[in-house]
Parts: C-alpha cells; sequence; structure tokens
C-alpha cells in the first residue's frame, strides 16, 4: 500500500492501522499473541515507507512529522510503536541523505535499500548493544576483517537486546576491525537474518515489551557481501553518532510519548465509569496535572523534531532531542504515582490496561541515552563543551 500524499490524512492512517495493533497488545503482553502480526499489518499499510522519499516510492516525511506519526501508533500499541522506530532508526540517515550526491557505491546501496524498503517490504532493526558494554560504541567487541578476495567482510561476535529478533529481514550490526582498539574505526554492515552463522537466542522475558520481539543474536564467522556495508564506507559510524544523535539517542521518543498519551486516556477512560469520583476536585487536579505534563512533553518533542528538520546535527538540534528524551523518560515515576493514588488499586491490578501501560512506560528511562547521560549531555552543551568531538562523550 502507498501512503497518502497528505499529512494529516497519513496521520489519519497511523490511527486507523493502531485500531488494529490494539486488541493485539493485551495478547502478545500475556504470551499468547503472534509477535510477527502487528508487523505484518505495519508493512502492509505502507508504514515502513514513512521516511523513504517520494521519488523511491515511500512518504516522505522529515522527523518532526515522523515523530508525530509514531505516538499516533504508540498511543494504541507502545511495542509495535518501537519496533517500527527500530526499523526507522536504521534507514532513517540514509532517508535524510536522499537529496545529497553520494560517491557512486553509496548511491547504489541507498538505492537498494530505498528498493527492498518499498518493494521488498524488508523490514531492518538494529543489534548494536552487546553484553558488557551496552550500546556505548567504545566498548565495541564485534570484530572484522575483509575476506581474502576483498569483496566481502566475515563478522564475528555476540550482540544482547537485540528488538525485532528473527523478525527483521536486515540488521545494522556495528564492528571494528580485527587489527584495531581505534574507537573511531567503527562500521555498520547490513546482516541478514538468513545468513549462514547468524542465530538468536530466546526471547527474553522482561516485564513488559515482549512485542518487540527482543533477544540475543550470535554471529559466527557472519560473511556479508561489501555492498551491504553502510554506505560503502569503512569508519563511518562513531563520527556519525556523535555529531547527528537523534536516531540513536531519541528516535524511539515519540513512541514512549504515544504510551503515556495511552495511559492519560486509559486513565480517563476508567475514571468516568465512576461519576462520583470522576467530579471530585483532587481527582481532577491530578488528571490535570498529567495533562499539563503531557502538553508540555509533547510541545518539548515536537520543537525537537522541528529543530532537526531545519538543522540536523546543529547544536540545538542536539540539545533539545536529549531535552525530549530526558523529559519523556522522566514521565513514568510520576505519572505512576498520580494514577495509582486516584485509580486505586483495582485499576493497576495485573492484566488491566492501565497496568500494562505503565509497564511499558517505565522502559523509556532505560533505553539510551538513559536520564543521567541526557542531563549530563545538557550540563555540557550549558558549560560550552564542544559536542561534536568525540572526546567528549563514552559512547
Amino acid at each position: 500500500m502507498t501512503l497518502p500524499d497528505d499529512f494529516d490524512k497519513i496521520l489519519e492512517a497511523a490511527h486507523q492501522v493502531g485500531q488494529k495493533l490494539a486488541p493485539l497488545a493485551a495478547g502478545v503482553d500475556a504470551r499468547t499473541g503472534d509477535l510477527r502480526e502487528p508487523y505484518h499489518i505495519l508493512a502492509e499499510a505502507g508504514f515502513l515507507t514513512l521516511l523513504v522519499p517520494r521519488r523511491a516510492g515511500g512518504a516522505g516525511l522529515g522527523f518532526a512529522d515522523y515523530w508525530r506519526v509514531l505516538s499516533a501508533v504508540g498511543f494504541h500499541n507502545g511495542a509495535a510503536a518501537l519496533g517500527l522506530n527500530m526499523h526507522n532508526a536504521v534507514i532513517g540517515p540514509l532517508c535524510e541523505s536522499a537529496e545529497s550526491r553520494l560517491p557512486p557505491m553509496a548511491e547504489e546501496f541507498r538505492s537498494w535499500l530505498f528498493d527492498e524498503v518499498v518493494n521488498g517490504r524488508k523490514i531492518f532493526a538494529s543489534a548494536a548493544s552487546e553484553p558488557v558494554s551496552g550500546a556505548k560504541l567504545s566498548g565495541l567487541r564485534t570484530r572484522y576483517r575483509r575476506t581474502e578476495d576483498g569483496e566481502g567482510f566475515v563478522i564475528t561476535g555476540e550482540k544482547s537486546f537485540v528488538s525485532l529478533a528473527g523478525i527483521a529481514d536486515y540488521y545494522a550490526v556495528p564492528a571494528r576491525p580485527e587489527d584495531s582498539d581505534d574507537p573511531g574505526r567503527i562500521s555498520h554492515f547490513l546482516v541478514s537474518k538468513d545468513d549462514p552463522g547468524v542465530s538468536f537466542g530466546e526471547i527474553h522475558n522482561l516485564t513488559a515489551m515482549y512485542g518487540t520481539s527482543t533477544a540475543n543474536m550470535t554471529l559466527d564467522s557472519v560473511t556479508v557481501p561489501r555492498f551491504r556495508l553502510f554506505l560503502g564506507i569503512e569508519g563511518l559510524s562513531l563520527p556519525k553518532v556523535i555529531r547527528e544523535p537523534h536516531w540513536m539517542v531519541a528516535g524511539y521518543t515519540g513512541a514512549y510519548l504515544g504510551i503515556a498519551e495511552g495511559l492519560q486516556q486509559a486513565v480517563v477512560d476508567y475514571l468516568a465509569g465512576s461519576p462520583k469520583r470522576a467530579e471530585s476536585a483532587v481527582v481532577q487536579r491530578n488528571v490535570g496535572l498529567i495533562a499539563a505534563r503531557l502538553h508540555a512533553a509533547r510541545a518539548l518533542v515536537e520543537s525537537a523534531g522541528e529543530a532537526v528538520d531545519l538543522g540536523r546535527g546543529g547544536a540545538r538540534a542536539n540539545t533539545l532531542i536529549h531535552a525530549a528524551k530526558y523529559t519523556v523518560g522522566d514521565l513514568a515515576a510520576e505519572l505512576a504515582r498520580i494514577v495509582v493514588s486516584i485509580c486505586g488499586s483495582a485499576a493497576v491490578s495485573r492484566s488491566r490496561p492501565i497496568e500494562r501501560l505503565l509497564r511499558e512506560l517505565q522502559y523509556g528511562a532505560v533505553m539510551p541515552a538513559k536520564p543521567e547521560e541526557c542531563l549530563e549531555y545538557l550540563g555540557k552543551a550549558a558549560f560550552g563543551v564542544d559536542l561534536r568531538d568525540e572526546k567528549s562523550f563514552s559512547w
């Protein structure tokens, strides 16, 4: 399916797709639903092409509008929104470079990827985190070497917390050369789930977000052809993440904002069933506090998204996305306190929508960049630290 040209219609389509995704959330959370079905629905509706430029058959959305669509999906099904963002976080940097001329090998890579997404309906995901270092590229242990004929690369390593494990068709795998410990010489490769030597562990039994299909990934001397080196350039990864961090740091922020707004709606729906409680001034003030926090968070998220569209990689954009990530990630604790106090324990008992949404929302604070890392970034920005210098980070 091709998405409409008008953004308001795309946003309307997001809510229509969300209504198909919403009934699936509880079953997947309870381990009884089909992990693949939400992503099949998103692919059939054309949502894999949100960022792909129009000339290549996609919707051509900018970062701000993408965040708006992602929050609409997250309102209905948070895990599906996170999985969708994982796909777009991989292809997003290429989509943003769509109007830039690239070297021939990079042009071929970009055209191939767009065709895989638009015509092949292929799903992409990231396999960056590792058992010891997490998502910090400076501690990366996965290694690669060139094949003897020079026409490919052999990758060996272990990845942890890989979302869309076994569901995505390709995984963006960062690795460093076997003969170097230089943190700046990190490259990304697209590894197919069908490449010999690729295997996945059991889906992690997390307290929430089971629907992201997250598991460990093993790469046992996996050979990938040269054309699957990201943009055909070695050593590009770390400088790109440092200078344009919006995808790695905060791409999924829109999804968590949508989950928070879904929680607010679930609370209102629950309280509306008890007119006396809903008429209480104390309850109304607390619901008003939730609304105020969410309005402020949305305003910051939208400002950050627009700043990325206007000046990707600039100081204002990078500062705002860290502020947005922190603000949305910090919502969980406060909203949990308010919701429990005004709804009571019955509303947050296991298997109820409010309880599930509270569990899902808390994961916004543990995904990188974590709140303390966002605050450190904002503090460095305030002190005038050069945040385009790789030495300023622990990544």
